[in-house]
């Protein structure tokens, strides 16, 4: 009889313990159960057609030309990165060297997990508003920080800023900020942001601003924290051309930033994807430079699509928090009897078929959130329309 061998590894389980406490995201599970059920999937926010054409034709000719489809260059193509310069001004009035200043990215969670990796060591505290996309916590826990959440609560989602105040502590090292906010669809206003960018200068906070949903703010208008005064030199800018140009497969995001700060990033960066999006970094870059009335008819069908999915949701009996910007509408299960969102949302599919995601997921105060649902209005209308008349069911 072959003698017993020890466990691979020891007992020491294969995981980092640092990750131990995230599986499988949501995301995941909840498109497989959308595919497994053949439900209407509302949960991912990803859009259901592509973006421009002109767009992707771009993307094709740079492949055809040879541009990308070796290793481009480790800080982005220089069309793109004076592309995204040229954005920042346009809009913002923010001007920034394209050389020493911007930087490409795969996508914003490439960015946002090699600007906490860069900039965060072990011990150092974070304050992050709270429900927050799954990523953020992987990377404070990877990067060995501790997150400090600023809870925003229903129904008005603001921050707590006299809290955020108090929150701050010797060990806090940043600022990591989403606005337009994911899920909650809560857009700064000028006034909060002022608030927040005192404190960060008051107590020399570095702050990271993940700000991808900025064409997609439905009421007034976006403001970049580092147009603020202080905060030019102690922040890190994050977009990326997914969410603007529903092209979110090609993994193309920046950070805008002071050189020392882009520097420390890229060392980051470097050791992730080093290089990645090639050909499609060119097409983005053209797409930078299309017109307002793109950017506004995209922003003026996602408004529609927003109002056609809260309308059938308020119908259906849930309490709707309208959004201010982003893909998608939070919405409370309790008028409709239901004490958990995850459970009910694990149970929609087949019910109704329409899959949703649980914004529980999205805290450390599960309670907080423990009622309360996120959906995505970044389909096609007559998919949208079919999602309402099936939860009419409920």
């Amino acid at each position: 009889m072959a003698p017993m061998s020890a466990p691979v590894g020891g007992d020491r389980p294969f995981l980092n313990r640092r990750l131990a406490s995230f599986g499988t995201t949501i995301f995941a599970e909840m498109s497989a159960l959308a595919a497994r059920t053949g439900s209407i999937n509302l949960g991912q926010g990803f859009p259901d057609t592509d973006g421009p054409a002109e767009i992707a034709e771009a993307a094709v000719r740079a492949i055809r030309d040879g541009r990308g489809n070796q290793y481009p260059p480790g800080p982005g193509v220089p069309e793109l990165r004076q592309a995204v310069a040229a954005h920042q001004q346009r809009f913002y009035g923010l001007a920034y060297d394209p050389d020493t200043e911007v930087l490409v990215t795969a996508g914003a969670t490439e960015a946002i997990a090699a600007a906490l990796l860069a900039l965060l060591e072990p011990g150092d505290e974070v304050i992050a508003l709270e429900p927050f996309y799954d990523s953020y916590a992987a990377c404070i826990a990877m990067a060995g920080a501790v997150r400090v959440p600023l809870t925003l609560r229903a129904p008005h989602f603001r921050p707590d800023l006299d809290a955020l105040r108090d929150a701050v502590t010797p060990r806090t090292r940043l600022l990591l900020l989403n606005t337009p906010h994911n899920p909650t669809g809560t857009v700064l206003t000028r006034e909060e942001l002022a608030a927040i960018a005192e404190l960060a200068v008051e107590r020399d906070l570095l702050v990271v601003t993940d700000e991808v949903y900025e064409h997609l703010v439905f009421e007034g208008g976006h403001t970049p924290l580092a147009s603020l005064p202080g905060m030019r030199e102690r922040t890190v800018t994050i977009s990326s051309a997914g969410k603007t140009f529903s092209f979110t497969g090609w993994k193309v995001g920046w950070i805008t930033a002071p050189p020392a700060l882009v520097s420390a990033v890229r060392s980051a960066k470097q050791f992730l994807t080093y290089v990645s999006s090639g050909p499609f970094q060119y097409a983005v870059a053209e797409a930078l430079s299309l017109p307002d009335t793109y950017y506004e008819a995209f922003r003026a069908d996602l408004a529609a699509k927003r109002d056609l999915l809260a309308e059938g949701l308020d119908a259906a009996g849930f309490r709707v928090f309208r959004p201010q910007g982003t893909y998608f509408i939070t919405t409370d299960v309790s008028p409709l009897g239901e004490k958990d969102g995850l459970a009910f949302c694990r149970a929609l599919p087949e019910r109704c078929g329409v899959v949703a995601i649980p914004n529980q997921v999205f805290y450390d105060d599960r309670e907080a959130g423990a009622t309360q649902v996120r959906w995505a209005f970044c389909k096609k209308t007559e998919v949208l329309r079919e999602a309402v008349d099936r939860l009419r069911a409920l």
